[in-house]
């Protein structure tokens, strides 16, 4: 009973969805040369929403499709690099709105873009000791307040927005590996997001299909036995990258940054509940999840649906 499955998803958007030809309007750019470098058509910015409201949005989704109230969950992580403050944790202004019970932990994770996996492989730990059975895995992100229009390089390229998984244990196939090589120079915020673009690239580039062929070959699995490979939507030239080095097909990879961006910690669970509600997801289908970001850290996930 030692596998983490994933019961049900939700995600929650802000209402103002960005297009390319809105950011032309302040800035040097144009819908082509968005599209063709990142494949991002539009992305949804926060206008009086807030992280957590957001987050609690997308776990009440999860635990309504599924029939679960808040009395039944044990533990609760919100993955996120923009937390609305400082201090509390989005986890517990969650644990307000949901009424969750008090004495089943809440925090926030940061390990940038990485932060779902290595929440999920938290929570996995946290229902090993709980008295209750499910836990909720949150990733939500507001990086719009992070953007300037004077940087084009990356006021295109991000978003905001919040998925959510409730999990639990059980006899599913179940695999997580980690990994940081700490570096603060080519990816990180302050008041605003600085990135070296190129070095990125190289660097997700790299660890994608490392990643996954690292855990394929942990649990003696090909790509053959994939139903989705589920990556961190930064970029469609990294993921058409990745791909190429794996020999994958590129239909194998889920991609839906065309229409919400680079959502950090929040992408992966996005992409999830896109595939569950959209009948993508079978019972028996195994997929692997895949994320890398500031850190820089870097992780897959291997799951049974």
């Amino acid at each position: 009973m030692n596998g983490l499955h994933i019961v049900s998803t939700g995600r929650a958007l802000p209402a103002h969805s960005v297009t390319n030809d809105e950011l032309s309007r302040h800035m040097d750019t144009s819908d082509e040369w968005i599209s063709s470098r990142t494949g991002i058509r539009s992305r949804y910015f926060c206008d009086g929403e807030h992280g957590h409201t957001l987050a609690a949005a997308a776990a009440r989704e999860a635990m309504g499709r599924a029939g679960v109230g808040a009395d039944e969950i044990g533990a609760c992580i919100v993955a996120t690099f923009s937390p609305d403050y400082t201090v509390p944790a989005n986890a517990c202004l969650v644990q307000a709105e949901l009424g969750l019970p008090e004495d089943a932990p809440a925090f926030d994770m940061n390990a940038g873009c990485t932060g779902f996996l290595y929440a999920l492989h938290t929570m996995r730990g946290l229902l090993m000791q709980s008295k209750r059975k499910y836990g909720l895995v949150i990733g939500a992100e507001v990086i719009s307040k992070y953007l300037t229009y004077d940087d084009r390089s990356t006021a295109v390229l991000f978003g905001d927005g919040a998925g959510a998984v409730l999990v639990t244990l059980g006899e599913y196939l179940w695999d997580c590996q980690l990994g940081v090589r700490g570096n603060r120079e080519i990816l990180w915020a302050d008041e605003h997001i600085h990135m070296d673009g190129s070095a990125v690239f190289r660097f997700a580039s790299e660890m994608v299909p490392v990643c996954v062929s690292e855990i394929l070959a942990r649990n003696s699995l090909t790509l053959a036995d994939l139903r989705w490979i589920v990556p961190h939507q930064a970029n469609r030239r990294i993921i058409e990258h990745a791909a190429k080095r794996l020999g994958a097909p590129i239909d194998l990879f889920y991609q839906n940054m065309d229409h919400y961006g680079n959502t950090s910690a929040a992408s992966v669970p996005l992409a999830l509940d896109e595939l569950a509600s959209g009948g993508l997801l079978q019972p028996g289908d195994q997929f692997v999840c895949v994320a890398f970001g500031t850190g820089l850290t870097w992780g897959s996930a291997l799951l049974e649906w």
